[in-house]
């Protein structure tokens, strides 16, 4: 059935959109595609946020012209199919040469990533490498690696730190006292008693009485001579 030129101009717009909107283009030649396995594939690359159209040549090198991309121009001979890509390119690459290579069809012919042409060759290289969650899976990896190191030694050195001051405040060290230091209390001093203090006056008195009653040796001796001398004035 022949297009009315009204749905041709529509069918350019919406291919010049997509072409505008798809951060990565792959062109590949869907023959021997059957309708089942279309949708399959629509299905899987719905999943990377990506859609697959078939589109006649003539309308897709307008669209491509009207989109700033031209350089898909080369690629529109034959049987063609876009893969109009947003989301991660790697994981939509796969999907297609996943999908190709189990069902021997979709042949790769070229395309645009982030503007810049992507040959058979970086399409390929493309597809083998890891998608953008298993990436990602693996720098949190790498990245929580070193920090449970980090964390599991900064609570090491805090235990250590806690058994430390432990063992000082044991030992007395925390308060300035030299281990071993024993500390010793001076005695308070008692009042003594009044009977105690009373005793000690009357000995005092009684030793004073007692030198008082004895005489001296020269005392004695001066008492004798006085005695003579008033014997001889009496005879």
């Amino acid at each position: 059935m022949k297009m009315r030129k009204e749905d041709k101009a529509a069918l350019v717009d919406e291919i010049a959109d997509r072409l505008g909107d798809a951060e990565t283009i792959f062109a590949v030649d869907y023959r021997g595609i059957s309708v089942p396995q279309a949708a399959e594939l629509r299905a899987k690359l719905a999943e990377t946020d990506a859609t697959f159209r078939v589109v006649k040549n003539r309308l897709a090198k307008r669209a491509a012209e009207r989109a700033g991309t031209a350089e898909l121009d080369q690629l529109f001979e034959g049987p063609t199919a876009l893969a109009f890509v947003k989301g991660d390119a790697v994981t939509a690459a796969k999907a297609i040469s996943t999908f190709g290579r189990q069902h021997d069809i979709l042949e790769y012919k070229g395309g645009l990533m982030e503007g810049a042409p992507l040959d058979p060759e970086q399409f390929r290289a493309i597809a083998r490498l890891p998608g953008l969650d298993v990436l990602r899976g693996q720098l949190v990896g790498v990245v929580a690696s070193p920090l449970t190191g980090l964390t599991r030694g900064l609570a090491s050195m805090l235990s250590g730190l806690a058994i430390a001051l432990g063992e000082i405040a044991e030992r007395g060290l925390v308060a300035g006292e030299a281990p071993g230091e024993v500390r010793t209390e001076e005695p308070e001093a008692t009042e003594e008693p009044e009977a105690t203090q009373a005793s000690a006056e009357e000995a005092a008195t009684s030793k004073k009485t007692e030198s008082d009653e004895k005489e001296s040796p020269e005392e004695s001796e001066a008492d004798g001579e006085d005695s003579e001398g008033a014997s001889e004035e009496n005879n």
